[in-house]
């Protein structure tokens, strides 16, 4: 039910349970999902795909131009999963040529005032607290908790079931289930309770911190550490997961933290 103060472009293709509310724009080539609401004063530009049952607060601004100087006006998208919701005055930019789209998974909750920049890939069941930044291109894998004013430098990746603390600066990738504080950002543990939240059992817990204490606490390099844990450690999905994640960093894994005398 679309408002009659809401601007829908004809080239837009919104299925017929969609709401739109007052004031809100909807611009060419865009796809909305059925259920989705839309409040007012949003504005949804060009290459925007958004799936079912989203709710998208006031003042969000979806699939504008990424702010990178070499984009030249390229057809790019900006995609939301289903179940998504984006809070007042998130701002989401499209992709650029390198990967051709931003997105946004399913079931993620993304707070007021967030920027998701240009050429981010954000997992599925992820919240994102008031005035999180990401940079273009990063990384973000399914269950990632950042608390608010995390900022995260360009081509960082954060994996799966992370938990990073408010006020971050994020410059160095962060490895899946760990929780990171401090300034620089540090290692402080294994994510426990959000692993708890999400099934993993007291065992399973132990196997990842067995993992991380190798990693981080033991004054190994991280390729000795990854050497140790193919050899010692049993093989499991979260071992694998954790050996892949340090073998394929681009920008380095963040550091442990070492209380000083």
């Amino acid at each position: 039910m679309n408002q009659p103060l809401a601007y829908v472009h004809p080239g837009a293709k919104i299925a017929k349970n969609v709401v739109i509310d007052p004031f809100s724009t909807i611009s060419n080539d865009v796809v909305i999902g059925e259920g989705t609401w839309i409040g007012s004063n949003v504005t949804i530009m060009e290459g925007a795909r958004i799936g079912k049952n989203c709710t998208i607060f006031p003042g969000a601004v979806i699939s504008a131009p990424p702010q990178d100087l070499k984009y030249n006006g390229e057809e790019t998208l900006t995609v939301i999963g289903d179940n998504t919701t984006i809070r007042e005055c998130v701002t989401i930019n499209r992709g650029t040529l390198d990967r051709q789209k931003t997105e946004v998974g399913k079931n993620c909750l993304i707070m007021a005032y967030c920027h998701i920049a240009h050429d981010c890939v954000v997992g599925d069941y992820c919240i994102f607290s008031n005035n999180s930044t990401l940079a273009g291109h990063v990384n973000i894998g399914n269950y990632v908790i950042l608390a608010g004013m995390t900022a995260i430098h360009q081509f960082c990746t954060v994996g799966d079931y992370a938990f990073i603390t408010g006020g971050s600066l994020v410059r160095k990738d962060v490895p899946p289930f760990v929780k990171a504080a401090r300034e620089p950002l540090s290692y402080v543990g294994v994510n426990s309770v959000g692993l708890r939240r999400r099934g993993f059992s007291t065992e399973k817990i132990r196997e990842i911190q067995s993992i991380y204490r190798i990693l981080y606490q033991k004054n190994y390099n991280n390729s000795q550490a990854a050497d140790i844990l193919e050899a010692e450690m049993e093989v499991s999905p979260e071992r694998d997961e954790i050996l892949a994640f340090i073998k394929n960093s681009h920008r380095g894994i963040m550091k442990g933290y070492f209380r000083k005398n």
